[in-house]
């Protein structure tokens, strides 16, 4: 028998999952009976909205900090260099937005999500270390953002490439 939760036992392996025969080349179909006073759930499964609201998310709150100090530094920036702030604006948002996203999906979905707010990371990060050099933003608080951003990445990795 394989051990994983019932509703990811695969028919091929002929189990019952809750009296239930599985049908061949399916996933057994779940129980729907009201017994157990969950209809329609799974045994420890809860719904998205009492999952995520109980759950601390810190690659999404490192990223909505630093895009918060990102965008705040984009205010004083100089007019020929306004493009630039335009797109770290954007870039910095897509990082926390994408990352939140992926929180709520799963599969390659989630990972498509983390990945393209793995490169945003990256590009706000190129985009304040170019408006720092030209000395258009404040250098003490770039570098935390930098740093924050740094971290998120750090964090992105991780969820990407997991340790076995």
């Amino acid at each position: 028998m394989v051990s994983c939760p019932s509703f990811f036992r695969v028919a091929v392996f002929g189990e019952v999952v809750k009296g239930r025969p599985a049908e061949a080349g399916r996933f057994a179909p779940p129980d729907n009976s009201p017994e157990d006073g969950r209809e329609g759930r799974h045994e420890g499964q809860d719904t998205m909205s009492n999952a995520t609201q109980n759950s601390k998310f810190i690659a999404g709150e490192k990223a909505i900090e630093a895009a918060g100090i990102s965008i705040s530094l984009m205010k004083r920036v100089p007019g020929p260099l306004k493009s630039l702030a335009d797109q770290v604006i954007r870039s910095a948002s897509s990082v926390a937005a994408n990352l939140s996203e992926g929180h709520g999906r799963f599969g390659r979905d989630r990972i498509h999500h983390w990945r393209i707010a793995y490169a945003s990371a990256k590009e706000v990060d190129t985009h304040l270390k170019l408006l720092l050099g030209a000395g258009a933003i404040d250098h003490v608080r770039a570098k935390e953002a930098i740093k924050l951003f740094d971290e998120v990445r750090a964090i992105i990795w991780r969820l990407l490439h997991p340790r076995n």
